[in-house]
């Protein structure tokens, strides 16, 4: 008797467990929440590559035909400043500083403000070329960034598309509320379409690589590109292309960026259950 009311007692734990476990959803607000935050810093820095590169156009028309020792000249908009200097009478190296001063909302309303300083030392197109990236107290929607980026043209591809590393080290993202995101990057951006034209809008890449660091809640996390990022310049967010999210022992996170709408969704996905989510360039708890 004792025996079989012991079994009936765990045949009950059992099934009490396994309802637990179907009831317990594989897209918790845990999950959404860290879908969130990779794509807020997914668009914080891909919004970094595009002032970069925008800017590194600018530099190259920078004292072309000049035999002076040194030079500097000051881009002035109404936002942001942008200063190339040259140190030597060589056209190269170059410093570009990019200067939102005290915050001005620029692009899809985006409010950007302090420093970003860029090294140079070759034009663009040219392998073996870099840009060195780090900030002075630059903040973009609110969240402070952190961190040396370096662009290195490897040079073009068979499909005469130009390939570009991008390598993100000591990345940080620093909330409104004083909580941090952590990022390391090695990426690839190949240009498919726009490098050499006048107009920066036909720009568009496909960014292949990896990327880890600590999310908000201080875990150790991984991202895999499972399908090429594309990034076109004329859209807010990425256009399509796959994530894969791993943390721990945790079942992997999926995010797909669709297939080339230019518009604010993407699909998360774990195990057999997905949900679509609105991106955003500006953190959850961004309160403003």
């Amino acid at each position: 008797m004792k025996t079989r009311y012991l079994m009936l007692i765990a045949a009950a734990t059992m099934m009490t467990l396994f309802s637990c476990q179907k009831d317990t959803p594989l897209l918790d607000e845990e999950v959404m929440n860290l879908a969130d935050d990779d794509a807020v810093s997914e668009a914080v820095f891909e919004d970094i590559f595009s002032t970069v590169d925008n800017a590194s156009i600018i530099a190259e028309g920078f004292g072309k035909g000049e035999d002076s020792k040194s030079g500097t000249e000051v881009f002035a908009d109404s936002c942001p400043t942008i200063t190339v200097t040259r140190p030597g009478p060589a056209l190269w190296p170059k410093k570009i500083t990019v200067d939102y001063g005290t915050g001005c909302a620029g692009i899809n309303d985006n409010v950007r403000k302090g420093k970003i300083v860029i090294e140079v030392t070759a034009p663009r197109l040219e392998a073996g070329a870099k840009r060195t990236v780090t900030f002075m107290d630059y903040y973009f929607n609110d969240i402070k960034v952190e961190g040396t980026k370096v662009f290195e043209t490897v040079g073009f591809n068979s499909n005469q598309h130009l390939v570009v590393s991008v390598k993100l080290t000591g990345g940080k993202l620093i909330l409104p509320d004083g909580k941090t995101i952590e990022r390391e990057v090695n990426h690839q951006r190949e240009w498919i379409a726009g490098l050499v034209t006048r107009n920066i809008w036909d720009d568009e890449c496909l960014v292949s690589g990896t990327a880890s660091g600590v999310d908000i809640k201080g875990i150790e996390y991984t991202n895999t590109i499972m399908t090429a990022l594309h990034w076109t310049r004329a859209c807010r967010f990425i256009v399509s292309g796959v994530i894969k999210i791993e943390r721990g022992d945790a079942q992997p996170v999926m995010i797909d960026f669709g297939t080339g709408d230019c518009d604010a969704k993407a699909v998360v996905t774990r195990g057999d259950e997905s949900k679509e989510i609105t991106l955003k360039n500006r953190h959850r708890m961004w309160n403003n």
